[in-house]
């Protein structure tokens, strides 16, 4: 299982990150990486290497199942194959997000460049459903290889996308969008449906 979840994770970097880059460069000149927000151990800096942490902690978690890590606990086969389809969900999501931010998508934020304000397809339901979608991801990597390095991919993921969202992407959006955004952000959730709507 974990040699599979290993080829789970090749392709969803392909995907969610080399094929995307691709085609947003191919549409607008630009691969909309964007880089770390903020000055060196500001909290939105934090947030950005929080995240870098995450991803390599989540591709080394089954890494090190191969290299035999001790688990920090054993769960049945049924469990381990939820954490396959959490997955799965997450990748298609993932993707499908992507495909609704259209020439918008970006990973960080230039504060001198205005994009669209997306509010249509899987964003009327949440306002972030790529990082709603990456935290399902990497929760299913935890219950595939439950491991120190999938604990920490978990907890690293949660607080990469709390501070990206609230000290870097929510303020950008309400500078650049003002009463547009306030309003959308009051009827939408933040990562879950109905939770962390903007007063």
């Amino acid at each position: 299982m974990t040699k599979v979840l290993l080829i789970g994770l090749a392709v969803y970097g392909l995907v969610a990150f080399g094929w995307r880059s691709f085609v947003q460069w191919r549409r607008t000149g630009s691969t909309g990486f964007r880089g770390l927000s903020g000055k060196a151990f500001s909290g939105a800096w934090i947030g950005g290497v929080s995240f870098v942490v995450a991803l390599l902690a989540v591709v080394l978690a089954p890494v090190a199942d191969l290299a035999e890590l001790p688990r920090l606990f054993d769960l049945p086969t049924p469990l381990a194959a939820c954490g396959f389809a959490l997955f799965s969900v997450g990748l298609a999501i993932t993707v499908l997000s992507q495909v609704h931010m259209g020439d918008s998508w970006r990973i960080g934020v230039d504060a001198g460049e205005r994009t669209g304000l997306v509010h249509t397809g899987l964003f009327r339901v949440v306002r972030n459903p790529i990082f709603s979608a990456m935290w399902l991801t990497v929760a299913g990597v935890l219950l595939v290889v439950p491991n120190v390095l999938s604990v920490l991919a978990l907890v690293a993921l949660t607080a990469a996308l709390e501070l990206q969202v609230r000290l870097v992407e929510e303020p950008y959006l309400l500078r650049t969008h003002g009463d547009a955004y306030r309003r959308y952000a009051a009827a939408v959730g933040r990562f879950v449906p109905g939770l962390g709507r903007l007063r």
